[in-house]
């Protein structure tokens, strides 16, 4: 697998590509391939103490001493305040390889020792190992813990207490847990000297540069030591619960091993697989075994939007159809009048619901569920009623300003709260007001209405296929007329009753990329060359066209500069998707079609095989050279990728769509 050539590559470049280790339960494992952690969010074990949320970063880093030979070699790199940058550990860094366990290789003084980092599935736990893999003769390593114990979002400071390490059974030791602090374990198989005390003002230069404070206070419990001959190795545990030492090594070394799911064809590809490593990451596990997706990583919390949106690729591609199952099913019980969350809270209070469109993203997913299973009876049997309160709620009209006008559009209105995708606030200042009746929120309206009367005559509900098919019609027929913009042969973004908003952005590419298509097929094409003329990279699409007065081209700076940006002229890569789906809709799926398709996917492939380290992040500036931001690995992101990649370029998706199959009504 990838191994990162770091010899000829400076400081600054080591600093920028991060690594991911997803431990399953929401927690995970990042920093930087030269250990630097450079986020608050950076960490060896990172907990999620509520899963998949009340995330917390436990250990912070640990440094590494190497005598051999008479000689000392420090391995850790950090900088302090001051631009001060000790120890520097990087100069002996040879090699680092993120697949399957982020794996370091060092060497200095006629020593080379390897690193290891290894995630425990399912638990708050990580096991790291150190292997002496050459030296002239016995060597000495100490290993120096260094802990944070709060949550992502916080930074520590020294206190005036001391949480001393207490010894709980040989090997294994606890840090207790004060009113600032939760309790954390740590066990090895060296020899541990207690020596307490504060690292103080570790910088974290990404947050700086995100106009957060970004200094923090480390506590070190002490040192452990090991003698290791050549081809021994020393194991350090760090967990949040007590640890039976040999126990979770062995659960460690069980391996991560990639295996190509069995209904997609054995052929190799490289690309395909490393999407369907990507996508492992974000697909985690409550304790009651419900799945959840992680929006994305190190810091956003589980979205139920992000999630209908990525369901079908990072669930249905790879084949996980129990988990896709259990997931709608698990939504279906969240329906509040027809509206789902939006978010669920990082503090563990529940779901926030401030989407308009969750809903329906919904039921596009049943949908393709359905395609990939064939699945009657869960579909018919217990999801049918929910997509019929879902479209007769947002009908009547419900909560957020939800409700269809007569027209049949839907529209949205909720005064200071951002109800679509689109959804950056400053206060009480919407970035990207949209207002009104939303292209995107219409476009999936429609398809949801078409996947409503499918659904009804598949089941044998026939008065009820033809009054959704009707409504449906309408919505068809006054999309067209209002949303189209004449002038610009593209799709308004929005439409209110006192004009029409112009911006041309990517919304529009919902009504033309949906299993059921609200604008004309006559227009597909004026669409397709609005929307690669003005908004395409290689990255993917801009959220708005360079030449709107209100674009901005750089997402940096603190957060009320970076908002301006984030909806405002920045590239997402998950909506290379609906523009790879549409654009396979259009030419055809001969080879040269899906040949010319593939190659709008060339940068995000290239982004992960280079600073991406395996993922796709959320976004890159609008401006070349399109710097990359936000969300260094997002389930969006690698979902649309690895799905419009699966079924439009490599045709794997579902040969039917479904065969008709009329039911008996359901009572």
């Amino acid at each position: 697998m990838p191994t990162s050539a770091l010899s000829a590559l400076p400081l600054d470049a080591l600093m920028a590509r991060e690594w991911l280790a997803a431990t399953g339960n929401g927690g995970y494992a990042s920093s930087t391939i030269c250990g630097m952690n450079t986020r608050k969010y950076h960490g060896l074990l990172v907990a999620a103490m509520s899963p998949p949320v009340r995330r917390m970063v436990l250990l912070s880093r640990t440094e590494e001493t190497v005598v051999c030979d008479g000689k000392s070699q420090e391995l850790a790199c950090n900088e302090y305040a001051g631009n001060v940058i000790h120890p520097q550990g990087h100069l002996a860094l040879r090699s680092f390889e993120h697949w399957p366990y982020p794996r370091w290789t060092y060497e200095a003084s006629g020593c080379r020792l390897a690193k290891e980092l290894r995630t425990v599935e399912g638990r708050n736990a990580v096991v790291v190992v150190y292997t002496l893999l050459e030296a002239p003769g016995p060597a000495t390593l100490e290993v120096r813990p260094l802990f944070a114990m709060r949550g992502i979002h916080e930074l520590a400071y020294q206190w005036n207490g001391q949480p001393e390490a207490e010894q709980v059974v040989p090997g294994l030791w606890r840090i207790p847990a004060t009113t600032r602090s939760p309790e954390v374990f740590f066990a090895h198989d060296g020899h541990f000297e207690p020596q307490g005390c504060w690292y103080y003002s570790t910088v974290y230069r990404r947050e700086l540069e995100r106009g957060y404070h970004g200094l923090e206070d480390l506590w070190m419990p002490g040192v452990v030591r090991w003698t290791l001959r050549p081809g021994q190795q020393a194991r350090f545990v760090c967990s949040a619960d007590p640890v039976e030492f040999e126990a979770v090594v062995r659960q460690a070394q069980r391996g991560r091993e990639f295996v190509r799911p069995p209904h997609l064809p054995p052929r190799q590809d490289e690309r395909l697989d490393e999407l369907l490593r990507a996508a492992e990451a974000f697909v985690v596990h409550q304790p009651d075994g419900t799945p959840a997706i992680m929006s994305g990583y190190p810091w956003a919390a589980p979205s139920a939007r992000d999630a209908m949106i990525s369901l079908p690729g990072l669930l249905l591609v790879p084949g996980r159809f129990d988990d896709a199952r259990l997931l709608l099913a698990h939504f279906a019980g969240t329906l509040r009048e027809g509206l789902m969350p939006s978010e669920l809270a990082e503090d563990g209070s529940g779901y926030r619901y401030t989407a308009c469109d969750t809903s329906l993203w919904f039921i596009n997913a049943l949908w393709q569920y359905l395609r990939y299973t064939g699945d009657d009876d869960f579909v018919g049997g217990q999801m049918l009623p929910v997509v019929w309160r879902i479209i007769d709620d947002c009908r009547a009209g419900t909560d957020l300003g939800v409700g269809a006008d007569d027209e049949g559009l839907l529209r949205t209105c909720a005064p200071g709260v951002p109800t679509t995708w689109m959804d950056a606030r400053l206060n009480d200042w919407l970035v990207t007001p949209r207002q009104g009746r939303p292209v995107c929120v219409n476009a999936l309206w429609y398809n949801a209405l078409r996947i409503g009367s499918e659904l009804a005559q598949r089941y044998g509900h026939d008065e009820r296929c033809a009054e959704l098919l009707s409504l449906a019609t309408k919505v068809k027929q006054s999309f067209n007329r209002r949303f189209w913009n004449d002038s610009a042969q593209c799709c308004y973004d929005v439409v209110e009753d006192r004009g029409s908003d112009p911006s041309i952005r990517p919304n529009q590419l919902l009504a033309i990329s949906l299993p059921f298509a609200v604008l004309d097929l006559s227009r597909h094409a004026a669409v397709m060359r609005a929307v690669r003329g003005h908004l395409l990279t290689p990255f993917g699409l801009r959220t708005l066209a360079p030449d709107d007065p209100a674009y901005r081209g750089m997402y940096c700076g603190p957060v009320n500069i970076r908002d301006r940006a984030y909806h405002q002229g920045s590239v997402f890569p998950w909506l290379l998707g609906p523009l790879v789906t549409a654009m396979i809709r259009l030419n055809g799926r001969s080879y040269s079609a899906r040949n010319d398709a593939a190659r709008l996917l060339q940068g995000v492939f290239e982004h992960m095989a280079g600073w991406g380290m395996g993922q796709i992040c959320e976004l890159f500036d609008g401006d070349a050279p399109h710097r990359r931001g936000g969300l260094p690995a997002s389930a969006r992101s690698v979902a649309e990728v690895l799905r419009c990649y699966a079924e439009d370029i490599l045709e794997l998706c579902p040969a039917e769509v479904m065969p008709p199959r009329k039911q008996a009504p359901r009572e």
